[in-house]
């Protein structure tokens, strides 16, 4: 299995989401505590540090909402992004138990016909994001945004006719490239293989065994109470076509949930060493990052820390852990304002100065 490996900055700025955002010049704030480091970052959101089981911090900054005057709180229900693709490949690693999956190495068309078109691709280079499958949010969000419904068979379809005409970006397996698509195409296979929707198997096999009841599909509108509203600046761009993001962003949950799930999956109830070697046991160098089945795996300052961002128009996410010292990070903003540096900035500084 080849890996590929990059700087942790590199990694850490990538577009870990269904939407881009800028990514401006870094930070530099002189650490006294993880409190005052949030103030001064001008955090919107609700952060969870923890470390053997201690908290460091878990609390709220800023407004959920503006208009009502609601201050987030952790058990404010956020909109998490791409967090949403480790639930997704959990779904996956499920179907595996099942009997489902034979192999994380069989090709997509051999798992269900509607995957003829993706032959080449295995089960493990999508979740590696090694497919070579160019991302679809591009091809549909501006229509999906005025009003056209898409439903994710008819992303397969456009991703069908792209590749048909333009190709792969490249022969799987030989690189990477971070790719919504292969989560979407994820989440249509849990439905095709479990015989259910996407949203009951997960509710099904992830979340109602783990008591995360605050954990559940976005909607299109966010509801005004419990919830954050998405903020770009001053203005609220929580309004956003749901339906698109299926497997690839879809999920909203409060820090305590992801709390519920971090923890999960570090510790040895939940999955065995030989899906946590499948997920993330792989060596990683001194400051570089290997994308792993549906965690990312960076080295920091000797810590190995296994994580997955996310952003979506208004809102910014990130979780993560450090095994070694039973770490966890977690932090969720409902402000989109230079979200790719700023969860940079939380990584590195809460790493190098709590762990």
């Amino acid at each position: 299995m080849k890996k590929y490996i990059y700087s942790v900055i590199s990694i850490l700025l990538v577009c870990a989401s269904c939407t881009k955002d800028e990514v401006p010049a870094n930070y530099s704030i002189d650490y006294t505590n993880p409190q005052l480091f949030f103030e001064e970052l001008e955090y919107h959101g609700a952060v969870l540090i923890s470390k053997s089981g201690n908290d460091i911090i878990r609390k709220g900054f800023g407004m959920a909402n503006h208009e009502t005057g609601e201050s987030n709180t952790v058990t404010t229900k956020f909109r998490i992004g791409s967090v949403s693709k480790t639930l997704t490949g959990m779904g996956i690693i499920q179907l595996k138990r099942d009997g489902l999956i034979a192999s994380f190495d069989q090709s997509l068309s051999d798992l269900d016909p509607l995957f003829s078109s993706f032959s080449e691709i295995t089960l493990r280079q999508l979740l590696m994001h090694q497919s070579g499958i160019p991302d679809y949010i591009p091809m549909v969000e501006d229509a999906a945004k005025t009003g056209e419904a898409i439903s994710p068979i008819k992303i397969c379809e456009l991703l069908e006719e792209h590749i048909s005409s333009e190709g792969l970006v490249f022969t799987p397996g030989t690189s990477m490239q971070y790719s919504n698509s292969n989560y979407l195409l994820a989440a249509v296979l849990i439905e095709k293989l479990a015989g259910s929707s996407y949203e009951n198997y997960i509710h099904q096999n992830i979340l109602q065994p783990l008591n995360m009841q605050h954990t559940e599909m976005g909607t299109n509108s966010i509801p005004s109470q419990g919830y954050a509203q998405g903020y770009n600046g001053t203005q609220n761009v929580s309004d956003y076509p749901m339906a698109i993001t299926i497997g690839a962003g879809c999920w909203t949950s409060s820090v305590e949930d992801m709390e519920i799930w971090c923890k999960a999956v570090m510790e040895d109830e939940w999955l065995t060493e030989e899906e946590k070697n499948v997920i993330w046991g792989l060596d990683v160098a001194a400051e570089t990052t290997v994308f792993g089945m549906s965690w990312f795996v960076s080295n920091i300052n000797n810590k190995t820390f296994i994580w997955h961002g996310g952003d979506i128009d208004g809102f910014s996410s990130l979780i993560g852990f450090i095994p070694e010292s039973e770490g966890v990070i977690i932090a969720l903003s409902n402000e989109q304002d230079n979200t790719a540096i700023i969860r940079n900035t939380i990584i590195e500084t809460i790493l190098h100065n709590e762990f």
